[in-house]
């Protein structure tokens, strides 16, 4: 296959951050960390990627209320920053950056992963219909606990407090999750959100929840790092929205005077409102393309089509970096590519996790 030579390998400032190429590597939930404690086993996962112009990790709760997953780890004990610390100076000694994403995961949750079996919190008491794998088996998720103004307000601090906990653990910086239907998603989304009060409602309500705590980790410890995923239209996990670009175009705007490090967009069919946040947004866009709304795993070349069309200043790529731990050597050379098995993406031990080939055996 002919050597590929694109800009995927022309550096890319963000923040106080110099990224050495525009492949990022996505966060994938691996469901590895035990009582929400990462494994060693997950600093050699990630120091073998590091070689990604940007990896963010796997969704990672900031508080106990905010997981969703059995084996998912935190990022707000003493002994979730160590844990954390043994990776992100694994990434560091192979020269490589690395994001926490913070995922509160809102009514995607249930009381057997809570210490209280209290029920999950969300801006209003709807389910999700969904379902979740737990210790018990299959469990429906429940009518979450509809958030009174106190838990508002300590969600955000929750953030705040999981923020300097990951510059305790030596991240370069963290990214807010505001996608797939967790937590700030649900604030956003019209059939999640049916507050009447100042959270709900109107646009300009809806946003306030997602820009608070934007706002909040900023001042907590710098915008530049700092960033925060988006998915418009994404209808994962029971989410709704009925204007995305509305949404959407009120949402960058209202961060827009933030300065943050970037934003992270994962698309979902709807390349109009990818154009539109292109256009809004003047900072570093990260891209998860996906112009049909199809979960087909994203390959280099989407990735390079996007990038050539300026639709971005990078790309997130997910499924490729699980199996192949050098992607970008692998992307230089044009090939071959390892294939993901996705029956060990999930829990489970080194096998799937930091076993896949690299180029030079």
């Amino acid at each position: 296959m002919e050597e590929i030579v694109s800009n995927f390998f022309e550096p890319l400032p963000l923040g106080k951050l110099t990224l050495p190429n525009r492949l990022v590597m996505a966060p994938m939930t691996r469901s590895r960390a035990r009582d929400g404690v990462q494994t060693p086993l997950a600093a050699e996962y990630y120091a073998q990627r590091a070689g990604a112009g940007l990896i963010i990790t796997e969704g990672t709760q900031p508080c106990v209320i905010g997981q969703g997953y059995i084996d998912t780890p935190g990022v707000h004990t003493p002994e979730q920053v160590e844990a954390w610390r043994r990776v992100t100076d694994a990434v560091h000694e192979r020269q490589g950056r690395i994001f926490v994403q913070v995922m509160h995961s809102g009514r995607i949750g249930h009381p057997s992963l809570y210490p209280d079996g209290a029920l999950p919190l969300a801006p209003s008491a709807v389910a999700s219909g969904g379902r979740m794998y737990t210790p018990e088996g299959m469990l429906d998720h429940p009518t979450p606990r509809a958030m009174e103004l106190e838990d508002i307000a300590r969600a955000v601090e929750d953030h705040i407090a999981a923020a300097k906990c990951a510059m305790d653990a030596g991240f370069d910086g963290v990214e807010l999750h505001g996608a797939n239907g967790y937590l700030i998603h649900q604030f956003l989304a019209d059939n999640t959100n049916l507050r009447t009060d100042a959270y709900g409602g109107s646009v300009d309500n809806r946003i306030r929840f997602a820009v608070e705590v934007a706002r909040a980790v900023s001042d907590a410890i710098g915008p530049e790092r700092v960033g925060i995923r988006l998915s418009p239209g994404n209808t994962a996990n029971g989410i709704e929205e009925r204007d995305p670009a509305t949404l959407y175009r009120a949402l960058i705007r209202a961060l827009a005077p933030l300065n943050l490090a970037y934003v992270h967009l994962m698309e979902f069919g709807g390349r109009d409102v990818t154009k539109l946040i292109r256009e809004e947004w003047p900072g570093v866009l990260i891209l998860n393309p996906h112009a049909t709304g199809e979960e087909a795993a994203v390959t280099p070349e989407a990735a390079e089509a996007v990038l050539e069309e300026g639709l971005c200043d990078a790309v997130s790529i997910g499924s490729l970096w699980l199996a192949n731990p050098d992607l970008p050597e692998r992307i230089k050379a044009g090939g071959p590519f390892n294939s993901p098995d996705p029956e060990t993406f999930y829990g489970g031990d080194h096998r799937g996790y930091t076993d896949y080939p690299t180029l030079d055996g």
